[in-house]
């Protein structure tokens, strides 16, 4: 019973380790953010996706810090990619919602235009 106990709360200790551990990197990030450094906001987002493969509830709020980061580097179509895949595989959320309003905010400072549909042509003999 004794050993049934022990294996009991090393289980439960790990899992509490890597809840802490994720929720360390993700605070990080955002205070690394509010400082401008976005080098390591990006490893920090890096190492907290690592540790939320099972909490897949994290990936939007993890995607979308990880897409303003990438608009303060300059790098808008990167940033507007990773806001299509938080609209695209979470649509409801709440991150959802402020990627297009990202999205938006981009188009009207010119540095990103959303694409047209592709026109399908017949081939030319």
């Amino acid at each position: 019973m004794r050993i049934f106990i022990l294996f009991t709360l090393a289980i439960l200790a790990t899992g509490c380790s890597t809840q802490s551990s994720l929720d360390r990197h993700l605070n990080n990030a955002y205070q690394h953010y509010e400082r401008g450094d976005c080098d390591k906001a990006m490893l920090e987002l890096s190492q907290a996706e690592r540790r939320s493969r099972s909490r897949s509830y994290l990936q939007p709020e993890i995607s979308l810090l990880r897409g303003q980061c990438l608009e303060r580097q300059g790098l808008f179509v990167d940033a507007a990619q990773t806001y299509q895949f938080i609209i695209t595989r979470y649509p409801a959320s709440e991150y959802a919602f402020r990627s297009r309003a990202r999205l938006e905010t981009l188009r009207q400072l010119g540095h990103y235009q959303p694409s047209e549909p592709a026109k399908v042509r017949p081939a030319k003999p």
